[in-house]
């Protein structure tokens, strides 16, 4: 198993992902309804990583998902998930994401996410942490991330 697939090069963060039995529909590889929920898991990692903040502060709503299927994942297989910012409005964000087997290096699936900073409390939008911002400007690898 490699430390950061060469697919996954340009994404400053990676999450992993072990396929579970649950994970699978009846022809026996990944359910497209997972995927999202491994895109999920990606980007509140990263997030929090970015912010310092807990999940019940992160205050964020997801505004849409997109995932591209490309070959099958199957049970026991190691799949990192790169995760990257590629533009920043006032109020959003948009995230892209690439899943790949570890090992043979296929790209399973890719996404898109767009992400709207939002007061919980208040019920409003509010601007995009400065520090996603950087983040996104900088498209540098995160402390923790990627290695």
């Amino acid at each position: 198993m490699s430390d950061t697939p060469g697919l996954l090069a340009d994404y400053p963060f990676v999450h992993r992902e072990e396929v579970r039995f649950r994970d699978l529909d009846l022809l026996g590889h990944v359910n497209n309804a997972v995927y999202a929920t491994y895109l999920e898991s990606a980007r509140i990692a990263y997030y929090q990583q970015l912010t310092g903040q807990r999940l019940e502060d992160l205050g964020l709503i997801l505004a849409e998902l997109t995932i591209s299927y490309r070959a099958p994942a199957l049970f026991g297989d190691h799949l990192a998930i790169g995760v990257r910012i590629v533009s920043i409005g006032t109020k959003s964000f948009v995230m892209e994401y690439a899943v790949v087997r570890d090992g043979d290096e296929a790209l399973i699936a890719t996404g898109r996410s767009v992400l709207v900073a939002y007061d919980y409390a208040t019920r409003q939008t509010v601007p995009v942490p400065e520090v996603v911002r950087m983040a996104g400007a900088q498209g540098e690898r995160t402390p923790g991330g990627a290695d």
